[in-house]
């Protein structure tokens, strides 16, 4: 049997293909689909099947694509609903593919749809292999339990609990579990780095498994849920009806520095994915920056939505053109060009540049005692709880969709997250929203801890 995981960085997230004999299973696929693709001719089979562990809310799924070009058919939960065509998968449902078979398990919690697929390589042993657990079980965590128009989250955790407990724990320990997302996904709060573990791993660290009571279950998994971006649910209507084909979308026009002048004027945005330090040097009044570097996808779907038609600004064309693949990933397709020029187009023109103020961890922590000087956390909230700048105000960047309250627009404002990636992405946002006088602490809350400057736990009060 072949085995292979394929991982998104950017969006965290985990996609698989097994093979026994010619054929080949393609599993939660991503977006673009050439990967599987080219897997498969490498190894000498063909994509005969795709598996859906459930509606996927924070990226668009290739599925659709990846059954066109290959003939696959593709299977998800019954209870699912999808519009396109798809083999309805219920508890026991097999697949036989050579040597190699697949049981599904229907374990709704995450999603009412969800499934866990078990694995079993005949060719060494009947007996359960792995189980791929989309985002049922992940390493450390469980899925969040809030993403149904159908069910509270109270009723699908109380379903999850059900599900791990009277069908995953059941499997032997030496099972190896591999889930749809790793750390930093926001389909759970508490995930692992790596990318496999076992049930018995699992069954003895993952905080959720510990839990002993459904009631107790229910009560964690619904208090204190990381903020559900807008776009996760149109993200799983997406996903129902299956996404068209990248090649179908438009190619991108280069919009005029003058032609972006008037659409900044009427309100547009500018999405400059640009390096923080770059953007800080010099960028276009107004604009937005979520640097390629980090997890860029997710937060332009969840601060821009999918509604928005950005003018993407970059340093290259092969820039460009990696944005907007990743934006297509979340659904966020609508682009209307990009800067002709880039920044030095820009400045040809003879329009000016903004800059964006840095200040180090230490020249901070100097200036904490001046008269007006505001800190501001833009980190979530058990980040916060393990330690923070006494005094700051927090304020996530999942809630930017609206400016900090309580906040002086006016008055000089620090702001810092971990590393830096995430107070970049909110200063921009935080100029454009018209304050007066924004700084970014360099390195973030890491470069302070690493100074061994003091460090707070009380409980967050927001801004």
């Amino acid at each position: 049997m072949h085995f292979e995981q394929f991982y998104l960085g950017c969006l965290a997230h985990a996609s698989y293909m097994l093979a026994s004999e010619s054929e080949a299973v393609v599993v939660d696929p991503q977006r673009d689909v050439e990967i599987y693709l080219q897997a498969a001719e490498a190894n000498r089979v063909s994509i005969r099947h795709i598996f859906e562990t459930h509606l996927h809310a924070d990226f668009v799924s290739g599925h659709r694509e990846l059954a066109a070009r290959t003939g696959a058919r593709i299977y998800i939960g019954v209870q699912a609903e999808a519009t396109f065509p798809h083999v309805a998968v219920d508890e026991g449902f097999q697949l036989q593919v050579g040597r190699m078979r697949i049981t599904a398990l229907e374990t709704p919690g995450h999603t009412p749809e969800s499934m866990c697929l078990v694995i079993a390589d005949e060719e060494k042993s009947p007996a359960p292999w792995a189980v791929l657990t989309g985002d049922t079980l992940f390493l450390g965590d469980v899925g969040r339990p809030d993403l149904s128009r159908r069910y509270s989250a109270a009723q699908l955790a109380g379903m999850l609990y059900d599900s791990l407990h009277n069908k995953i724990l059941k499997l032997a320990d030496e099972v190896l579990v591999y889930p749809a997302h790793g750390a930093g996904s926001l389909c759970g709060r508490n995930m692992r780095a790596e990318r496999v573990s076992t049930i018995g791993t699992e069954r003895l660290t993952n905080y959720a498994l510990q839990i002993e009571s459904r009631e107790e279950f229910v009560k964690q998994l619904t208090s204190n849920l990381p903020a559900r971006p807008a776009y996760f649910l149109q993200d799983a209507e997406i996903n129902r009806t299956g996404a068209p084909a990248l090649s179908d979308l438009p190619a991108l026009s280069p919009v005029e520095p003058a032609e972006l002048k008037t659409l900044l004027a009427e309100g547009s945005i500018a999405l400059d994915v640009r390096p923080g330090e770059q953007f800080a040097a010099g960028h276009v009044p107004g604009s937005v920056n979520i640097p390629l570097s980090g997890q860029f996808a997710s937060w332009a779907g969840a601060l821009l939505g999918l509604a928005a038609c950005p003018v993407l600004i970059a340093e290259s064309q092969e820039a460009v053109s990696e944005a907007r693949m990743r934006l297509a990933r979340v659904g966020l397709e609508d682009a209307r060009g990009y800067l002709k020029g880039g920044i030095e187009g820009w400045s040809r023109a003879g329009f000016p540049l903004a800059t964006l103020r840095q200040i180090s961890v230490e020249a901070l922590s100097s200036r904490l005692q001046e008269s007006g000087l505001q800190v501001l956390d833009v980190r979530r909230e058990p980040e916060w709880e393990a330690g923070h700048i006494a005094g700051a105000s927090w304020w996530p960047l999942d809630n930017f969709k609206v400016a900090p309250p309580e906040i002086d627009r006016n008055l000089p404002i620090a702001v810092h997250c971990k590393g830096g990636y995430r107070s970049m992405i909110a200063c921009s946002l935080l100029q454009r929203a018209g304050f007066q006088s924004v700084v970014n602490v360099v390195g973030g809350f890491d470069a302070w801890q690493q100074a061994k400057l003091p460090v707070a736990t009380e409980r967050p009060v927001e801004a």
